[in-house]
């Protein structure tokens, strides 16, 4: 299992959307099991992705765990 962060000057709603089509079906093809404001989380393949959102003043931070996916993860925050 794996726990990393990053900071971004995104919005949250960006950071998710991203989230969205980088681990959803557009991208590595998990399913979408959890949905809201400052998160989401997608599950397949044997492991699982969840991606917190959290403001701090001009920033947000980005925190990713993940298991079975860390290579992914990694790539994602490299994204933002």
């Amino acid at each position: 299992m794996l726990h990393i962060s990053k900071t971004s000057k995104l919005i949250p709603g960006e950071i998710l959307t991203k989230a969205s089509g980088y681990f959803g079906k557009g991208g590595e093809g998990l399913d979408e099991t959890e949905r809201g404001s400052c998160c989401i989380s997608f599950s397949g393949a044997g492991g699982f992705v969840t991606v917190m959102v959290c403001e701090k003043a001009n920033e947000r931070e980005v925190d990713v765990e993940t298991r079975e996916f860390e290579h992914q993860a990694k790539q994602f925050l490299g994204l933002l």
